[in-house]
């Protein structure tokens, strides 16, 4: 069976009930123009559909855990798997799914120990098709715009949303249109886009300029814009939070964890777990909280600056380049999910992401570097006393290790903080190095550098 349809096919279309919101004045509208912003104020424009709220939470669980052993294309994605709260297209035949979600709940006994958090999780989203979260909300986003009969889609990205988007793309029939900024993105995540297909534009501008054009762009060319302005987008990346809280049974953690780039995740999170509490799935909200990048951090200065009622744009530079980002597009968003679950904005420096990454891939599991300052912000958080030890956290980790190799390369060879401001501090994180080390190729010498490590290595093989 492909996995780009379902088998489960109705012979009448579906009645669509979900409707376009805004964020701003609560103005309710049935379609959306191709800014998907409100045509009274300008705000961004988010999807609800009342009837979720007549929906049995003991049914859903149920359903959705049967679900799991059946073979049918929507049941295998993990994110059409929660159809009851996604708006559904009229002919679930035009469903572009990779098979999507269903990644793992992580338990980090190596960094639960260093900070004394007992019960300390990593949701990691890196282990989508594509190696990124973005896969969760492009099943969806990437659907409606095949069901409109888009020949073109597009976006704007740091490397994660073009990757996403040219697979989705190219798995649904449709072409793909890729603006990055030059020399500012990870080669791994645009030889993806490469490979699958994408007419990929560098443009000689930062990220938020890509944006900007991108903006034009759809106003004046039959282009569909998929960036998480989309709030397909964040419909499919709420069933991240779905799908974590039916691996804790149900039960919510204390802290949920997310990198800050252009917010559309946090905002998809928090979306949805406002959703299952008035729906009855969950009883009480976690604290979500969102880490940005010292060098991108408008989030961080939009709630200290101005408390959260306008934008503070930064220009945005991090070696974390998925979250090198200076005008997050959902940033109200993000501040009104903040303030309702009551969680924290912090920033970590370079260094400190740095470290955090190498700490998680001491735990087998790796990441790229901007899902790395969830761990390094946690220690902030539990440093100011906003994280207690005997909390449950639940990192998300947002992208696969094997996104940006030449971060890992350069840290583990001492080469990431040459030439820098950084450079002598740089050396307390030689511990966690571990370059490669050429030698003759002898058994002798094989094995005098293996006595040489043991010697190295803590005694415990638990530490």
């Amino acid at each position: 069976m492909s996995s780009s349809t379902t088998s489960e096919k109705s012979s009448q279309p579906r009645q669509t009930t979900f409707r376009f919101r805004c964020i701003g004045c609560g103005a309710i509208t049935g379609s959306a123009a191709q800014n998907f912003r409100c045509s009274d104020c300008g705000n961004l424009l988010e999807i609800t559909d009342s009837s979720w709220n007549s929906c049995n939470p003991i049914a859903l669980k149920s359903l959705w855990r049967e679900r799991r052993t059946l073979n049918e294309s929507l049941d295998l994605s993990g994110v059409w798997r929660f159809r009851e709260l996604l708006p559904v297209p009229q002919a679930e035949e035009s469903v572009v799914t990779l098979r999507e979600g269903n990644t793992p709940l992580y338990e980090l006994p190596q960094s639960s120990r260093a900070t004394g958090i007992a019960s300390l999780y990593a949701k990691h989203q890196g282990m989508n098709p594509t190696g990124s979260f973005k896969d969760a909300g492009m099943t969806v986003a990437a659907t409606f715009a095949r069901q409109a009969g888009y020949r073109w889609v597009a976006c704007a990205s740091t490397g994660n949303t073009s990757a996403s988007m040219a697979a989705y793309a190219a798995r649904g029939g449709m072409r793909s249109l890729v603006l990055v900024p030059e020399g500012k993105i990870s080669w791994s995540k645009l030889s993806q886009a490469l490979d699958y297909g994408a007419l990929t534009c560098q443009l000689r501008t930062d990220f938020d300029g890509c944006l900007r054009l991108l903006q034009e762009l759809v106003q004046r060319a039959p282009v569909y814009q998929l960036n998480s302005i989309n709030p397909f987008r964040l419909e499919g990346q709420k069933t991240l939070a779905l799908e974590l809280l039916e691996q804790l049974d149900w039960q919510p953690p204390d802290h949920i964890i997310v990198p800050g780039g252009n917010l559309g995740n946090s905002s998809a999170i928090g979306k949805a777990l406002l959703e299952m509490l008035e729906i009855g799935l969950i009883s009480r909200l976690p604290k979500l909280s969102v880490v940005q990048a010292e060098g991108a951090n408008a989030l961080v200065r939009t709630l200290r600056e101005a408390s959260g009622k306008r934008l503070v744009s930064v220009q945005a530079e991090t070696r974390a380049t998925a979250i090198r980002i200076g005008n997050p597009a959902s940033w109200e968003k993000a501040v009104k999910v903040l303030q309702v679950t009551g969680g924290a904005c912090e920033q970590v420096s370079e260094l400190e992401i740095a470290q955090a990454k190498a700490e998680i891939g001491a735990e087998g599991i790796g990441c790229e570097p901007a899902s790395a300052v969830t761990l390094a912000g946690l220690k902030k958080l539990l440093r100011a006393g906003f994280v207690k030890p005997d909390e449950t956290v639940v990192l998300v980790l947002t992208g696969n290790l094997l996104k940006d190799p030449d971060f890992t390369m350069a840290f583990h060879r001492g080469d990431l903080f040459r030439g820098t401001a950084q450079e002598q501090e740089s050396l307390k994180l030689n511990l966690f190095r571990h370059p490669p080390v050429v030698i003759d190729a002898t058994l002798d010498a094989v094995i005098k550098t293996l006595e040489q490590a043991e010697k190295s290595y803590p005694t415990d093989s638990n530490a």
